[in-house]
């Protein structure tokens, strides 16, 4: 196990605050005495199917916390799932069913594992202590905050202010979430930025309880591709870590130039030294940005997928945007004329490049789909008797017809 000094500075990289940063040293010292790991826990709460990049950086804390030895707890938040975190929302969450929730716990499950080490890795569920709160537990829990205090929150706060609702059990989410930290003990607790407020919360309930309280390590909140907006589902500007290669490449690759370097020194390994090398020659001129992007592109291909595919993805983004040219390989569908023409949103929509027939509309109206290469602007389409087409919904997405 590295010195304390080694391992504090190695984990302030790409950290937002660490709170407090004392006391992560006595910690890591008190670790290093006695040969008894930390326990650091994080916790995700399952309402969605997939884990995106914006989930992977304080994914990829863990496994460095992970990579000296300490326990790492990946929690999943099946049951507080069903309540909503209300952090940085404007509007209460809709809630999820159980099953729901379960559904989306086994995806993460899976996917957590190609940053993780499967083996050292807990994973645990809030269900095994939140299931058996009684309601005299939860009128207990509930008395270690007040009303005034979570209004100190800049979201509770700002709804409260602009007259938006905010449902009494929003205010029970970060008590559960601090109540985590007492069930098992945790030595440090990391979070997005915008969940300061509840890992502090959880600072001062381990005191109530008369536990050493966690050390709080907050990480900073990645934009999406839009470069605006915290990366999100649903706004569907992310990057899935379960895509494929050539949806990630492609658009990893989309990535505005200017978000480029902060997307370098969040998700990349590569040294600090190695990424002010890299921009130092894009400065010059040296390096062209569209190589610096297809670098990084090839990286996060490889970390979720192989170096072998990421190659591949690079390939044949360069035949679809550089030389124009189809992919080799792509789906293909028997399709059933009904009439004389194809009405095209159903077709994308049948063949699942869209998902519905309003967006196949909308992507016909913007001239995203070309026909055998060459845009069409038409939402019905004529084809010969038995003919074979490609066509082409969005920049990727590509499928072959053949007509009956």
């Amino acid at each position: 196990m590295k010195n304390a000094d080694l391992q504090f500075k190695e984990l302030q990289r790409g950290s937002d605050e660490i709170l407090a940063e004392k006391d992560l040293m006595a910690k890591l010292e008190k670790s290093i005495a006695t040969r008894k790991p930390l326990v650091v826990k994080a916790g995700f709460d399952p309402t969605a199917p997939d884990l995106h990049l914006g989930h992977t950086v304080l994914i990829q804390k863990m496994a460095q916390f992970q990579s000296f030895g300490h326990k790492v707890v990946f929690l999943i938040g099946d049951f507080t799932g069903l309540v909503g975190d209300p952090s940085g929302k404007s509007k209460t969450r809709p809630q999820l069913t159980r099953a729901e929730v379960n559904a989306n716990a086994e995806t993460y499950k899976k996917q957590v594992f190609k940053i993780l080490d499967p083996v050292t890795t807990d994973v645990r569920f809030n269900s095994e202590w939140l299931d058996k709160l009684t309601a005299y537990d939860f009128v207990k829990l509930a008395a270690h905050a007040n009303v005034a205090r979570m209004l100190e929150r800049e979201d509770f706060n700002k709804r409260y202010k602009e007259n938006q609702s905010i449902s009494v059990h929003e205010f029970l989410y970060p008590l559960l979430q601090a109540y985590d930290s007492v069930a098992l003990k945790a030595d440090v607790e990391l979070g997005g930025r915008d969940q300061k407020f509840n890992l502090l919360l959880g600072r001062e309930l381990m005191r109530d309880y008369d536990l050493e309280p966690q050390v709080c390590l907050t990480l900073p909140l990645l934009e999406g591709l839009d470069g605006v907006h915290k990366m999100s589902k649903s706004l569907n500007n992310y990057v899935g870590v379960d895509e494929s290669p050539d949806e990630i490449y492609g658009k990893v690759m989309s990535l505005p130039d200017e978000m480029l370097r902060r997307y370098y020194e969040v998700l990349s390994k590569k040294s600090l030294s190695d990424i002010a090398e890299i921009f130092g020659e894009l400065a010059s001129g040296k390096l062209h940005p569209k190589e610096a992007k297809s670098r990084f592109a090839c990286e996060i291909v490889e970390k979720y997928h192989s170096e072998e595919l990421a190659n591949a993805a690079k390939e044949n983004f360069e035949k679809l945007f550089s030389r124009k040219e189809m992919p080799d390989e792509m789906p293909e569908y028997r399709y059933a004329v009904k009439g004389k023409d194809i009405w095209i949103p159903q077709l994308l929509h049948e063949i699942r490049l869209v998902a519905s027939t309003s967006e196949g509309k909308r992507l016909v109206k913007q001239r995203g789909v070309r026909v055998n290469g060459e845009v069409f602007d038409n939402e019905f389409y004529r084809p010969a008797v038995n003919e074979t087409f490609v066509i082409q919904g969005g920049k990727r997405k590509f499928a072959r017809i053949k007509t009956a």
